[in-house]
């Protein structure tokens, strides 16, 4: 795990339903843009957030006392319906805060004609 005992402290969510959609927010603090990914399958939208150290700095002089930063991923799923496409999802990195704006599943129409034939 990424956090090990403080992964519930990772990708903490605020979902704000308006009225034409959701409104999404996922903290991702430590996080460049580039090591973020989305995708939408089968109704789901999964947000995957992988870090790596940079193993490719020179060897410093010294020794660590102590050392926190690690690398890992974390992943999240949330249920958005099958009628919602990719390119109806807006995605916004900032300051560390994945910012999502998804359209509200369409509910299934009923048919007009309600009456029941008595046999």
């Amino acid at each position: 795990a990424l956090y090990g005992k403080h992964a519930q402290n990772v990708m903490k969510t605020d979902v704000k339903e308006t009225d034409d959609g959701y409104e999404v927010d996922v903290d991702l603090p430590g996080f460049k843009k580039d090591e973020i990914h989305l995708e939408l399958k089968d109704g789901y939208l999964t947000i995957q957030a992988a870090k790596g150290l940079d193993k490719e700095e020179p060897e410093k002089k010294g020794k660590y006392i102590r050392q926190e930063r690690y690398a890992g991923a974390c992943s999240r799923s949330f249920y958005v319906g099958e009628s919602v496409k990719p390119k109806d999802v807006h995605a916004k990195f900032e300051d560390g805060i994945l910012k999502l704006s998804l359209p509200k599943a369409e509910k299934p129409k009923l048919p007009d004609h309600r009456t029941i034939t008595i046999e």
